[in-house]
């Protein structure tokens, strides 16, 4: 069986992602790769000046080796010159990162895709409309405080408690980030698993 277990660094970007958000102007780059439906989007958005990344930014739909590979993929990037960020491999990614499980290098592969993307982007002038959001307007998750009794939220799909995540075994589940438990939940669920898509503000 392959290991899923993740270095310390994996964890780290996962929990504590860097540069998360989006860049707005006239320089700046959208790379875009993956596919919602399998799981994992990603959006790389470069700001460039006199050919060296100035400023780089991700949105990314996935799992928590999707979120890590997109932070550090911007912590590599930012300061080099755009040839210097087409030489950005996965295993370079991988390796920043001390190693990812054999069943996650996909996801250094997208983050590095979706930076080249950007980068070929830019130099197209080719401009792409943002669409990973990952603050859904349609669904609002009250704030812990805002709840005073479970009873009241029970079986009415807004909570309910599940003792046994052996329920969810191989099953596709999307964790929205609300604080430290909300990360926890989602490595334990890592263990049941695969397809743990963590959405982060």
């Amino acid at each position: 069986m392959k290991s899923t277990k993740y270095s310390k660094k994996v964890m780290d970007h996962f929990r504590n992602p860097r540069n998360v958000g989006s860049l707005d102007g006239d320089d700046i780059a959208i790379g875009r790769v993956g596919n919602p439906v399998c799981g994992d989007l990603m959006e790389i958005y470069i700001k460039v000046k006199d050919d060296i990344i100035e400023d780089i930014t991700f949105k990314t739909f996935g799992c928590g080796s999707a979120i890590a590979t997109s932070s550090m993929i911007t912590e590599i990037a930012r300061g080099k010159s755009l040839d210097e960020a087409l030489e950005i491999t996965r295993q370079d990614v991988a390796d920043e990162l001390d190693g990812l499980p054999p069943i996650k290098m996909h996801c250094s592969n997208l983050a590095a895709d979706a930076l080249h993307d950007a980068i070929k982007n830019y130099r197209e002038g080719r401009k792409l409309e943002p669409v990973v959001d990952v603050t859904p307007k349609t669904c609002q998750i009250p704030e812990p405080r805002e709840i005073i009794g479970v009873d009241e939220f029970l079986n009415k799909g807004v909570y309910r408690d599940y003792s046994n995540l052996e329920e969810f075994r191989d099953k596709r589940l999307i964790v929205v980030e609300n604080g430290e438990p909300s990360i926890e939940l989602a490595i334990k669920l890592t263990e049941i698993t695969g397809r743990v898509i963590f959405m982060t503000p």
